[in-house]
């Protein structure tokens, strides 16, 4: 079950109603975290929670809090039911009780979400492969929970996105293929067989990131070593 960008407002304006349909949407995310599995609900569950805030603090809709794909149709509809709940005061009083218990349930379940979160990233270890390069933008990242013999290998690149307000750093990544590691195969020589069969970049900058925690790879683990990436990357 997914909420929509203006949930809060859709249909009728009913506590209850509201009420059971936020019940419903975060007994989902918290199946996903029961089971260690944090993206893409743990994300979609602070855009809400930044919606409601934004709501309750500026008392109106603003066109930056909802996501560009938008209308400028769907915008100026939002705002004129807007305009016509403040001239009701028994509706945005209903509305705010339904803001207030959404922001106080949104919390917690962000809270268990995040302490999963933190978990798996303070136990990442990363460290790079041989001698990097000047440009560390674009390269190679190796990903291995640390009893495996298992590595998986993925092609990333770094890119700032410019906004209006603030610019923000991406990360695309690519999964190339799975490698073994063993005693008699080292970091080193995966990177050089990624190098042989991959020739676009001669002298790569490559990373590797250990978990010690078997996490869900694609839901958690892989979502978490790019941020952290990123941040590494950010440092050096």
């Amino acid at each position: 079950m997914a909420l929509s960008e203006t949930w809060f407002l859709d249909g009728y304006i009913d506590f209850e109603l509201q009420k059971y349909k936020l019940l419903a949407y975060l007994q989902e995310v918290n199946k996903y975290f029961n089971a260690n599995k944090l993206y893409p609900q743990l994300a979609d569950m602070i855009f809400h929670y930044r919606n409601l805030s934004d709501f309750k603090e500026n008392k109106r809709l603003l066109q930056n809090q909802f996501p560009k794909e938008l209308s400028k149709v769907n915008m100026e509809k939002l705002e004129l039911v807007y305009k016509e709940m403040l001239q009701d005061g028994d509706v945005m009083a209903e509305l705010e009780d339904i803001v207030n218990y959404a922001m106080g349930k949104m919390k917690g379940t962000i809270s268990s979400g995040t302490e999963i979160y933190e978990l798996v990233e303070q136990q990442l270890y990363i460290e790079p492969v041989g001698i990097l390069p000047l440009y560390k933008n674009e390269g190679y990242l190796l990903l291995r929970y640390k009893q495996n013999s298992e590595v998986k290998a993925y092609n990333y690149t770094i890119s700032l996105l410019q906004a209006s307000e603030a610019n923000y750093t991406a990360m695309k990544m690519e999964y190339i293929d799975s490698f073994t590691k063993n005693v008699s195969v080292t970091y080193e020589q995966i990177k050089r067989q990624i190098i042989n069969m991959i020739h676009t970049l001669p002298n790569p900058a490559v990373y590797f990131i250990e978990s010690t925690l078997e996490v869900p790879l694609n839901e958690t683990l892989l979502p978490i070593a790019k941020r952290a990436l990123v941040r590494h990357i950010g440092k050096v």
